[in-house]
């Protein structure tokens, strides 16, 4: 399953938990694994707490500590902060499925992580069974 996904900013944390659960509940699985990936350079996945925005706030804020948008880079297009964003935190995440329904933590969420935006993107989520 494709999903479009539209960040209003140049970095981002999107939660696209429900987009991931409305693919396994499309999918008719009950245990296996869901494979969500985003098929873009400058962007990622990745899973942390949904409960408190600081959280993914304090993560940006970090990655941008770590990886400076002015960094001296050779890139030529000026993107290279989100490059470098992207291949840190990765371009998929595998999570189990049983009983039909995500295993996720108590907290924890499904985030899109945009670097490069404002842009309209892609998620895709492909559900298989054990």
């Amino acid at each position: 399953m494709q999903f479009r996904i539209s960040t209003g900013s140049r970095d981002q944390f999107v939660d696209v938990t429900a987009n991931v659960r409305e693919a396994v509940a499309a999918s008719g699985v009950s245990d296996g694994v869901c494979h969500v990936f985003v098929p873009h350079t400058t962007a990622a996945v990745t899973i942390n707490e949904g409960a408190d925005p600081a959280v993914t706030r304090d993560i940006l804020a970090g990655l941008d500590r770590s990886v400076p948008r002015d960094g001296g880079y050779a890139h030529a297009e000026g993107n290279s902060a989100a490059h470098i964003k992207a291949s840190l935190l990765g371009s998929s995440e595998t999570i189990l499925v049983a009983g039909g329904k995500l295993v996720l933590g108590t907290w924890q969420a499904v985030y899109f992580c945009e670097f490069d935006g404002p842009r309209t993107r892609k998620l895709l989520v492909r559900v298989s069974e054990d």
